[in-house]
């Protein structure tokens, strides 16, 4: 059975993504586009445009063409926007990269993706400069105000050269925007290849249900490197002339100050972030009566957290859904139904968007009502993966992406998710690959096997916990910090159970499920 989305089809402009989001921005002139939640720091719509043309112009003159590819790592800041679409004016993909990653970690993205260029934000910016050298990235740019930095130029100082035309000679429907890396259902991080035409369509589709204005008030501390804030939150509010409030980290008091301060109309979290809420004091010392919509997404949300957030916040928290190979987004609680949509569901398909539920493993739907893997088809599913056609053909068949997630839908046409088919790890919404940890643990010398799942965790939702058969008796902390040194934070092992040995099967496969099972 193939479900649909009870909105009709939405028309997808043949358009670049810069085209589509900053096209309206002419009219808006003055209006401000983008605040920095905590230094004041504001960018207008008549400024946006311009620095994106003339970074764009910049890095043109530099060498940047159609096909090149630029990594863009930094927290949530005003020229964020700035340095993405003067990239994506220019003609190249922009890879996202997460500033907390390691040096090491963070040049693979860049070797893996073929960064030719790299912006970054001003405090890892050393780390930027170690990791472009290990990658062979000629190019290093620092975010700000300066022409100058003491380890790079400031992106601001990059001479301009002639103007860029409109629309470089490219194909939106096949020409890849934006790069980020994903774990997918299982496995290492891969390259999702998303295309303008895959952007374009999801921010048409959101605009749908979602109907954001130029009178709205959005509060972006969800990063931009990840696909929910970059279209949920930042794309989806410069589109319709609302007015981003950037923040570069979560803080219960300074996010809330900005709430109140910006009269933020929409909020966007993720399940810690709920948790946070529904217990800070601080609360108490806001006038949020401007909040009308809170959406939570990236990770489940325990019902009853949310409903004691909502009592406190004074609005309703619904979910969503989505993945990043689907740009990201495929359900939607719409403004209409916003309240009255169950909570603990991800609500409706978007426009433009099928799905099916199979039985795992199998092409065979699922009787209604029954539970099932979501399938999904749309114009939001990406190209595939990045120089991985086995992965590609693995997660797409006749059109349709496999999610590894088991879902229901109801007789109302309301999707709810059951469970997990898929052995990634969501830590506060950051997707942690298990193999990963495992091949971080195997390099220590006195580690003969080990396997990582992930275990129920009071702030993060899931953490990675660590299963490890040693040659000698090891202390679990050291070995926690031994691994801690070499992944970014959120990937940290926060447990760690010494075992005889790690249930395999026949041809050698880790039977994460045994040990969840035997966690449970």
């Amino acid at each position: 059975m193939i479900y649909r989305s009870p909105l009709p089809d939405v028309d997808i402009p043949d358009v670049t993504l810069t085209e589509y989001v900053l096209g309206p921005a002419a009219r808006l002139g003055d209006k401000t586009a983008l605040v920095d939640g905590v230094t004041g720091e504001r960018l207008s719509y008549a400024e946006l445009v311009a620095e994106v043309s003339a970074g764009a112009a910049g890095l043109t003159a530099l060498g940047v063409r159609p096909g090149d590819v630029v990594a863009l790592m930094s927290h949530n800041q005003p020229r964020y926007a700035v340095a993405l679409h003067a990239a994506i004016a220019a003609g190249a993909a922009v890879t996202p990269v997460n500033p907390v990653l390691t040096a090491e970690e963070v040049g693979r993205q860049l070797s893996a993706s073929g960064a030719s260029v790299l912006i970054t934000a001003e405090p890892v910016a050393e780390k930027a400069r170690d990791a472009a050298r290990a990658a062979g990235v000629e190019h290093v740019f620092v975010l700000g105000g300066r022409r100058e930095h003491g380890v790079h130029p400031s992106f601001a100082g990059l001479p301009a050269g002639d103007p860029v035309p409109p629309r470089p000679e490219i194909d939106p429907a096949t020409t890849v925007a934006v790069l980020p890396f994903s774990s997918g259902t299982t496995g290492k991080a891969k390259g999702v290849r998303l295309s303008h035409r895959n952007l374009v369509a999801n921010l048409a589709q959101t605009r749908a249900g979602w109907r954001i204005t130029s009178d709205d008030v959005q509060a972006a501390v969800l990063p931009f490197f990840h696909i929910y804030g970059f279209t949920i939150i930042l794309n989806s509010g410069l589109l319709a002339g609302a007015t981003v409030v950037t923040l570069p980290r979560f803080e219960p008091g300074t996010y809330l100050r900005a709430l109140a301060e910006h009269r933020v109309t929409r909020a966007y979290f993720a399940p810690p972030m709920v948790l946070a809420l529904a217990g800070a004091p601080e609360v108490d010392d806001h006038d949020l009566s401007s909040l009308r919509y809170i959406l939570c997404g990236a990770a489940p949300l325990d019902v009853e957290v949310a409903a004691s957030a909502e009592k406190r916040l004074g609005c309703p928290i619904r979910q969503g859904y989505g993945m990043t190979e689907a740009s990201p987004g495929t359900h939607q609680v719409f403004d209409d139904d916003f309240g009255s949509t169950p909570a603990g569901s991800v609500g409706r398909l978007s426009p433009n968007t099928q799905a099916r539920l199979v039985l795992p493993g199998t092409d065979t739907d699922v009787a209604p009502g029954e539970t099932g893997e979501l399938l999904i088809r749309g114009p939001q599913v990406m190209l595939g993966y990045l120089g991985d056609p086995e992965a590609t053909a693995s997660a797409v068949t006749d059109g349709w992406l496999h999610t590894g997630d088991l879902v229901r839908v109801d007789s109302d046409g309301v999707f709810w998710i059951v469970d997990r088919l898929k052995e990634l790890i969501k830590y506060k919404g950051y997707q942690v690959a298990p193999a990963e940890l495992e091949s971080v643990l195997l390099n220590h010398p006195d580690v003969l096997d080990a396997a990582v799942i992930g275990v129920p965790h009071p702030e993060g939702g899931e953490a990675p916990q660590a299963f490890v058969v040693a040659d000698r008796e090891l202390d679990a902390a050291e070995l926690m910090a031994w691994v801690a040194e070499r992944v970014a934070p959120y990937k940290k092992v926060r447990g760690v159970e010494f075992v005889d040995s790690i249930p395999k099967s026949p041809t050698g496969k880790i039977l994460r499920r045994v040990l969840q099972q035997r966690e449970a």
